[in-house]
């Protein structure tokens, strides 16, 4: 599959609301972050995160109404990738997000966990014409990130 930037630096993706097409939008991002030069590491954490991302955007905003769609938009900058995941918000994001691993057994709240730890900035909005949108932002070298660089230490 080949993924190729517009002119102005993005991609733009429209997935069907149906639990497995997320696997197209992380390949996306995953070529789109190759092409720019980030490490595997990083594209790895992207990966996860636009997966996570675009699952809830299927099951919770939409509903896996088949009827609706997942915008995803890939937008690529000097020295980072912004992902916006958007829904069409038959759903409404909740006020709060349940904690995950929380007694009981429900494997509910680590999605929105995940992409939280995996990605730089995340930003969790109810867009003004409806719809849900998740904007995250990883950089090509994490924010503090001066191990890149260091020499390593003596004796390791």
């Amino acid at each position: 599959m080949g993924t190729s930037l517009d002119s102005n630096g993005r991609v733009e993706i429209f997935l069907p609301s149906s639990l497995g097409y997320e696997k197209v939008a992380r390949n996306a991002a995953a070529a789109v972050a190759e092409e720019m030069g980030f490490s595997e590491d990083r594209i790895e954490d992207l990966k996860t995160a636009v997966a996570e991302a675009c699952m809830n955007a299927i099951e919770h905003g939409n509903r896996e109404d088949r009827a609706t769609s997942v915008t995803v938009l890939l937008t690529a900058g000097p020295n980072q990738l912004e992902v916006n995941v958007t829904d069409e918000g038959l759903n409404p994001i909740p006020d709060q997000f349940p904690d995950p691993g929380r007694p009981g057994g429900d494997n509910r709240g680590w999605g929105m966990f995940f992409i939280q730890q995996l990605t730089d900035k995340v930003e969790i909005s109810r867009l003004p014409a409806g719809g849900n949108q998740v904007r995250m932002v990883i950089y090509l070298q994490p924010e503090g990130d001066t191990q890149a660089d260091a020499p390593k230490g003596q004796g390791e």
